[in-house]
């Protein structure tokens, strides 16, 4: 398999931290803006889409401001690849923003980038941000 490149992206919204946090990291939330739908036992997570499933491990949650997936086809990697979002409050403006990191191989970076565009306007719509 190909290296993964890492990549991050911004994305201002206009919700309270403990608000955004829900939808990012409970089934529910998930379900209105990210995927079909997604059920959840303990840290595994199955987002289903379109008559496809995957799965993936909750590595990483912080209620306050970040929460971090891996894919089941990841695991096996030597690489430590996951997608990640992480709540970021300005300190001198309370600004929100939702900081994305993902993963992808060198010539679909643009298109993963395309992907998360559309799904954090897909979040906004749904949190009305």
């Amino acid at each position: 398999m190909t290296k993964k490149i890492k990549f991050e992206m911004e994305f201002p919204i206009h919700a309270s931290p403990d608000f955004l946090s829900h939808y990012l990291s409970s089934p529910d939330g998930l379900s209105e803006w990210f995927a079909d739908n997604v059920n959840s036992r303990g840290k595994v997570y199955t987002f289903f889409w379109d008559g496809s499933e995957e799965q993936a491990t909750q590595k990483i949650f912080s209620r306050e401001d970040k929460v971090q997936y891996r894919w089941f086809e990841d695991q096996n990697e030597k690489e430590d690849y996951y997608f990640e979002f992480n709540i970021v409050v300005d300190a001198l403006t309370n600004d929100v923003s939702l900081m994305v990191s993902d993963f992808a191989e060198e010539d679909e970076i643009e298109e993963a980038k395309m992907f998360w565009e559309n799904a954090i306007e897909n979040l906004k719509n749904t949190i009305g941000a």
